[in-house]
């Protein structure tokens, strides 16, 4: 059995994995979904100081915390960001890293600079004297029709330094042993196609998916079929 900790993208919270944990959880694999500070249930928490690192040691301290080790780590969307730095702390107790439709960053980049629209949206709150980002439309990400009203009523603002801070990586991230990529092919972006194709030059394996950007919410059944044929691709 394996341990998953499953980080949430931009505007969402812990409340997106459900489906995919209950699923995972059925199977006898334990599950870790936090929540990242300032957004969901922790969205009070929100100051103008949350950002990028603060993420970063959510999960961390997470990890620590619990203890827990041999970790399939997977971050959705912006998520990618915050696990790439998750893994310069915590490379020893992870042993698969898996980017859902998520940014593939490298050091010195922040979100800023691999989503335009999420860098013009920072930039327009900043000119307003605002310290979040308004959620996008669950239409916008082409969540089904049925979760659309759900997920825009769940989304929270996200912290406007999460978009600006920049990276640091060493490496560690390409030194973890399995690495996957899962690509939303319902959702068009050219960010995360570029995300896919750097992903399969570097060799990592890879999965398309034929729905929108929240996998965890259109294809939970299909999500975790995919997480648990890593965890045998492990063995």
């Amino acid at each position: 059995m394996a341990t998953f900790v499953l980080v949430h993208g931009a505007w969402h919270g812990a409340w997106c994995w459900r489906r995919v944990a209950r699923l995972l959880l059925r199977n006898g694999h334990e599950v870790f979904a936090p929540t990242l500070t300032g957004l969901g249930e922790r969205s009070h928490l929100r100051t103008p100081d949350t950002g990028l690192d603060t993420h970063i040691l959510d999960v961390v301290n997470e990890m620590k915390w619990q203890e827990l080790h041999d970790v399939v780590l997977v971050g959705h969307s912006y998520a990618g960001l915050v696990i790439s730095g998750v893994a310069e702390t915590m490379e020893q107790s992870i042993a698969s890293f898996v980017l859902l439709d998520g940014f593939f960053p490298e050091s010195g980049q922040a979100l800023a600079d691999l989503s335009p629209p999420t860098r013009d949206a920072a930039s327009a709150a900043q000119r307003n004297g605002e310290t979040a980002i308004p959620p996008r439309s669950a239409a916008t990400f082409k969540v089904n029709d049925k979760d659309r009203a759900w997920v825009d009523a769940q989304c929270t603002p996200q912290p406007i330094r999460c978009a600006l801070q920049k990276l640091t990586l060493t490496g560690a991230r390409e030194r973890i042993a399995k690495k996957i990529y899962i690509r939303a092919t319902g959702y068009p972006s050219q960010p995360f196609d570029q995300a896919l194709a750097k992903a399969r030059a570097r060799g990592w394996p890879s999965h398309e998916v034929a729905c929108g950007h929240d996998v965890m919410l259109d294809a939970p059944e299909r999500l975790a079929e995919i997480l648990q044929e890593e965890l045998m691709r492990r063995v």
